[in-house]
């Protein structure tokens, strides 16, 4: 039972960057399709949307478990945006970067050769538009999860669901 509790709870915690991050990569998923469609490249699609909104999911719920994510809670909020968000970057930067080794590492034996493999592999102008999505991405899901914090999740419903009618 108690294994159940925080499973659940891990899932709540995981669930909103995961919806977030989904609706994000999709419209990326849906940008990079037309492009590709354009230059005649193969198309990626909606199960890479879900697939990189479970990793980030991940690395946010892995990353809100350090101790120095907190580092300004007595600054004005950018300052805990940015640097939430900058973590999150360096996450998932280096999360994607073990994503590709990996399969490299087990054809290559080496980390080097693998390594530069890797290097030779990349398609730099694909990896750095999505690197800019995620800085962008990061830095918006922090502001608005560090509004709710301050502002408090029921006001926030109210005010995006309800509105603010008959209040003074």
């Amino acid at each position: 039972m108690k294994r159940l509790k925080k499973l659940k709870h891990e899932f709540l915690l995981i669930l909103p960057p995961t919806l977030f991050f989904f609706f994000a990569f999709l419209l990326l998923s849906i940008t990079q399709r037309l492009i590709q469609r354009e230059y005649g490249l193969p198309l990626s699609g909606f199960g890479g949307a879900v697939v990189g909104a479970l990793i980030v999911g991940k690395v946010v719920l892995i990353a809100d478990n350090l101790p120095l994510m907190n580092q300004f809670p007595d600054k004005p909020l950018l300052y805990n945006v940015a640097w939430k968000s900058a973590i999150y970057f360096v996450f998932a930067f280096l999360f994607r970067y073990a994503e590709h080794l990996f399969p490299l590492l087990r054809e290559y034996g080496a980390f080097a050769e693998a390594h530069r493999h890797l290097m030779a592999k990349v398609v730099w102008p694909h990896f750095w538009v999505i690197q800019m999505w995620l800085a962008v991405l990061f830095f918006l899901y922090c502001s608005l999860r560090e509004l709710v914090i301050v502002i408090g999740r029921d006001k926030i419903i109210r005010l995006f669901l309800i509105g603010n009618a008959g209040q003074g």
